[in-house]
């Protein structure tokens, strides 16, 4: 039996979620906490202990990871006792992210900074940090990408930049751990109907209509299709938009 068969079949499934106190990454924990103990990431340790007390019953339970995902010394300090109490984490999946909204003209090397450390650098670090535990069990690791990271219009360079940037880094590492047992895949919603959503038709000027755009459990829906694929196959890429039926 190898390391990773004994780590499985002794240990609970375990689920890192970072965003995980609103929007898609609020679903997706949700979803995930029915078989999973759930690593409910945060900012806040209020928000994250308001999320966990509204799972509370769902499966396995919950535990907090409070850091904010740019300071590497709070990540590390977030994650060290999870990683001493589980010896393998099944899923992660990077749900934080930001989109400000400005045209080229208009942008600052400040935001360039600014929102490639927090969607693209994070990630990065953060999943190195974590592949240990995901190789001991074979884990996937679930980048929850946009429709921005095939297609960029107007005042999205920054948003999209960083998602192009994600999608090769999902890419790359696909191949790199496909030999450790760890899948790798990219979920890219559409328009979904968050309170990012809200603020991007403010920015544009436009009444807003929750109803009219996907669902936050869609994309969670999405996310369980990549984690309860047969370990003979792998959800590499998932797209979901809006069918314009509501």
């Amino acid at each position: 039996m190898t390391d990773q068969q004994t780590v499985s079949s002794t240990a609970p499934r375990t689920a890192l979620v970072t965003g995980a106190t609103r929007g898609i990454g609020r679903a997706v924990a949700e979803d995930l906490a029915r078989d999973h103990v759930v690593f409910v990431g945060g900012r806040r340790s209020n928000d994250v202990e308001r999320v966990r007390s509204e799972l509370e019953g769902l499966g396995p339970g919950t535990r907090p990871f409070v850091a904010e995902l740019t300071d590497d010394a709070a990540v590390e300090a977030a994650w060290a006792p999870l990683a001493h109490e589980f010896p393998g984490l099944n899923v992660v999946v990077h749900s934080a992210g930001i989109a400000p909204m400005a045209r080229v003209a208009e942008t600052t090397r400040d935001q360039w900074r600014e929102i490639f450390e927090v969607n693209v650098f994070s990630v990065a670090q953060l999943t190195k940090l974590v592949l240990p535990q995901l190789r001991a069990v074979g884990g996937d690791v679930v980048a929850i990408n946009s429709g921005s990271g095939f297609t960029a219009g107007p005042a999205s360079s920054l948003y999209s930049g960083t998602k192009f940037a994600l999608r090769a880094f999902t890419d790359a590492l696909r191949e790199e751990e496909r030999a450790n047992g760890v899948r790798v895949s990219s979920v890219h919603p559409g328009r979904v109907a968050t309170d990012m959503q809200e603020e991007l038709h403010a920015y544009q000027g436009k009444e807003y209509r929750a109803e009219e755009w996907i669902q936050p459990a869609q994309i969670a829906a999405a996310v369980r299709v990549v984690v309860d694929a047969e370990r003979t196959s792998q959800v590499e890429v998932i797209t979901v938009r809006p069918s314009g039926m509501h």
